[in-house]
């Protein structure tokens, strides 16, 4: 059986747990970052939700290319 991923998310906006278990942290370390104002948040009826464009954004902000072990001992 194959499983098929949809191309694009189900939903745009996912609760502070949603979001948290999305980016693999915690969701007062999500909390932290809304604070921060390093993740953006839509507030509506006391509840707080983070968009799913949002949450990639951050994702490739902080993307980071370490340099490879080889090229350091080349060097050296």
């Amino acid at each position: 059986m194959k499983l098929s991923i949809p191309a694009k998310p189900l939903k745009r906006l996912y609760s502070l747990p949603e979001s948290a278990m999305y980016l693999g942290r915690s969701t007062w370390s999500v909390r932290r970052l809304i604070w921060a104002g390093e993740l953006p948040s839509v507030r509506a009826g006391g509840r707080v939700h983070v968009d799913v464009q949002d949450m990639d954004a951050f994702i490739d902000r902080n993307k980071v290319k370490e340099e490879s072990a080889g090229l350091s001992e080349e060097s050296a």
